[in-house]
């Protein structure tokens, strides 16, 4: 699958924000103090551009000379965080949408058994038909990416929308072929996986990048 951009199931941002500060992620040099702040401010900006499309209803408000009318947002947005690299996008996320609630799903590829192996796993109460963004900063082969959407729809939850920053071509065939309405937002489509699922050019494991462990 070659690399394309902005169809309607994966859309690249290239705002020259998101870029740069995509840039300083990528650097083998940032060190994990400066990879947690760029990623959280990173995480912001794309909350703002991933919904452009929230339903808003009129308010009646005060201000300190009248009374008018306002727009307040009536979606109940649900933020899921796939542990433990999608927890470095979720304080960025929840600083621009401090009305979502947040649930948080562990899942990772186990290669011994040959399959993904689910660890955790909370939502919050009534989320039948609700809008779902779901935050994990990479989709290398997508296997966790699959297993955490099946998951979230046997809870018959409303339009999902995938909040990533980069995926492999493989990934995002993969993931369209187990979940065709799912919407991607990222901000690169790589140009493949290493042998070991590692995306290239990428910028390493996430969660070893965010919290200073070891590849």
């Amino acid at each position: 699958m070659s690399p394309t951009k902005n169809d309607e199931r994966c859309r690249v941002l290239e705002h020259p924000l998101l870029q740069h500060s995509l840039t300083r992620l990528r650097d083998v040099e940032t060190p994990p103090v400066e990879f947690r702040r760029v990623m959280e401010q990173l995480s912001a900006l794309l909350a703002y551009e991933i919904t452009r499309d929230l339903s808003l209803s009129p308010v009646q408000v005060q201000t300190p000379l009248e009374g008018t009318t306002g727009l307040r947002v009536d979606d109940d947005l649900v933020i899921v965080s796939v542990l433990r690299a999608g927890n470095g996008m979720l304080e960025g996320l929840l600083r621009m949408l401090p009305f979502s609630r947040v649930g948080h799903i562990g899942i990772y590829r186990d290669k011994f058994v040959g399959n993904t192996v689910e660890y955790y796993f909370r939502l919050p109460e009534k989320v039948k038909g609700k809008k779902i963004l779901l935050a994990d900063p990479l989709i290398a082969t997508a296997d966790t990416a699959v297993a955490a959407i099946d998951r979230l729809k046997e809870y018959e939850v409303g339009a999902i929308r995938f909040v990533s920053l980069l995926i492999s071509p493989q990934g995002l065939e993969k993931l369209h072929e187990h979940h065709p309405d799912v919407e991607v937002y990222c901000l690169a489509i790589e140009r493949g996986l290493t042998e070991e699922g590692y995306i290239l050019p990428g910028l390493g494991d996430a969660g070893d990048r965010l919290y200073g462990t070891q590849l």
